[in-house]
């Protein structure tokens, strides 16, 4: 079985003109070509790492070949990336690949809410379209009901890219007075300072029931 740096080098050196990693790896740059595959089912062409959702691709300037990888690749072996023709340093080319990746979350759900909402005759569920574009969160009543009319629609969506939004008191109280079942179908979308919010309420860990 071969090495990680052997998978790397064997992946990338015969689509360079460099002939070491280091050296080669200055050669590519980050296209700002995305992929959403929708299900995490892609491997990684540079490391081979499976069950990736979204591919990035990076080009060789010198050979003109291109790799579909995911954004930790890029940054591990810094593959350059540029913003308006500035090429961006380690901290800068994180923030930029971490926001392509939020959109694309915030796109998938906006794309499920869509297609719920034109799956059936519902305000709430017209209601829960527009506050999501406007405030790109749920409250966590409102979550249960998405969560539900998109599995009984067998529409496809991520729960844990849909955010909820318990900056407001009632929106503890509503979360706490909940039914396990329905806090449970929302579990995935709550951060984990969230879930100790709704752990000190009395609800227990889906896993726990």
């Amino acid at each position: 079985m071969s090495t990680y740096p052997q998978r790397v080098a064997d992946n990338i050196l015969p689509l360079s003109m460099a002939g070491t990693l280091p050296e080669a790896f200055q050669e590519w740059y980050f296209t700002e070509n995305i992929e959403d595959h929708k299900t995490a089912d892609e491997d990684c062409e540079l490391c081979d790492h499976e069950q990736l959702r979204y591919h990035f691709e990076i080009k060789n300037r010198n050979t003109n070949r291109t790799l579909w990888v995911g954004s930790s690749c890029i940054l591990k072996f810094q593959v350059q990336v540029f913003e308006n023709g500035t090429l961006l340093d380690s901290k800068a080319s994180k923030k930029k690949l971490n926001d392509i990746k939020k959109k694309m979350r915030l796109d998938s759900c906006i794309n499920a809410l869509r297609n719920l909402a034109a799956k059936e005759t519902n305000d709430i569920l017209s209601n829960a379209l527009t506050f999501y574009l406007k405030n790109k969160h749920l409250t966590p009543k409102l979550a249960f009901v998405v969560f539900w009319k998109l599995n009984s629609n067998k529409i496809d969506h991520s729960p844990s890219f849909f955010k909820v939004s318990l900056k407001k008191d009632k929106y503890k109280r509503d979360l706490a007075q909940m039914e396990p079942d329905r806090v449970h179908m929302i579990w995935a979308a709550l951060s984990s300072s969230q879930r100790q919010i709704a752990l000190d309420s009395g609800h227990t860990e889906p896993n726990s029931m």
